[in-house]
């Protein structure tokens, strides 16, 4: 039986006999539409509220840590979580001989902050994230990721991404856009202008690394995305990233470069200096770029 709490949030409820215990999943809400669905078991809701501009929940899990979830879709698990902000921080950062200044788009949950902190060249972050509530709730229940926020070289705007962007000049080593999909808030984040605005936020030899949905799911998007930021930026890599706990188990990114290549320039002695890694590798930073055959007509 599929019911919804007060706030929206998928909740479905298995009974298989009439003897056992009521069981409570999360199912996610895919808004591409597949014909799929991921159901995640869950103990307890532990928050769960509407803010200006989304839902914003966080569950308990049976066996996966907690979970966040914004307007029904899945953000992140604690337990495979690193392999989304691992990825999408350490690939950049490695190829930037000298990230000292990083700017995050979105990054509310504080996962893409903790990996830059793991870099010692770092000297200051700024994250821009729109939406207070998703901070103050993580913080509250996802400490292993928001605690970042209390480090100093972290300052957290609360205003819109597009928007923070585009007064920047000249000002960052490196941009990430850790947003979420192309629907409500996030769908400027995914055009024209917006890329135009990174380049010159970013410094001569600078960096910007986007998320940018699934292979399987939202070719559309990734082939819309590409048409330009190959007109924007004279290097442009598309890579992936393995989280099982997503629709299609995976997710990619783009890799906008000014000035340095994303195989051919890893940085190897800092990359064995990084503490507490759980699945970045420089062997699968380089593996991530090799796409699949039908991918590669996204970048045609």
């Amino acid at each position: 039986m599929e019911k919804q709490n007060n706030n929206d949030i998928s909740l479905v409820d298995f009974n298989p006999q009439k003897d056992q215990v009521m069981e409570l999943w999360f199912q996610d809400c895919i808004e591409f539409g597949h014909g799929m669905s991921v159901h995640l078991k869950i103990k307890n809701i532990l928050y769960n509220k509407k803010s200006k501009f989304q839902e914003i929940a966080i569950l308990e899990t049976e066996k996966l840590g907690r979970i966040l979830v914004i307007d029904g879709i899945t953000m992140l698990t604690e337990w495979d979580e690193p392999a989304y902000h691992e990825m999408i921080v350490h690939v950049p950062l490695l190829v930037h001989p000298n990230p000292r200044n990083v700017l995050i788009i979105g990054g509310g949950d504080g996962g893409t902050a903790r990996e830059i902190l793991k870099h010692p060249e770092v000297e200051s972050i700024h994250v821009c994230e729109i939406d207070e509530e998703v901070v103050k709730a993580c913080r509250e229940y996802l400490p292993s990721l928001a605690s970042s926020f209390d480090d100093q070289r972290v300052q957290v705007f609360y205003d819109d991404g597009a928007r923070f962007v585009a007064e920047k000049n000249s000002q960052y080593d490196v941009i990430i856009v850790d947003s979420t999909d192309p629907l409500g808030p996030g769908k400027i984040l995914f055009q024209r202008p917006f890329y135009e605005n990174m380049k010159k936020a970013l410094k001569d030899d600078g960096i910007a690394v986007t998320q940018c949905e699934s292979i399987y799911l939202h070719g559309h998007v990734i082939k819309g995305v590409y048409s330009f930021a190959k007109e924007v930026y004279p290097i442009v890599g598309y890579y992936n990233t393995l989280v099982p706990t997503y629709p299609s188990g995976m997710i990619g990114f783009f890799f906008c470069s000014l000035k340095y290549d994303p195989i051919n320039d890893i940085n190897l002695e800092r990359a064995k200096r990084l503490p507490d890694l759980k699945y970045y590798t420089p062997e699968l930073h380089r593996a991530s770029f090799t796409l699949p055959l039908f991918a590669t007509e996204y970048f045609k």
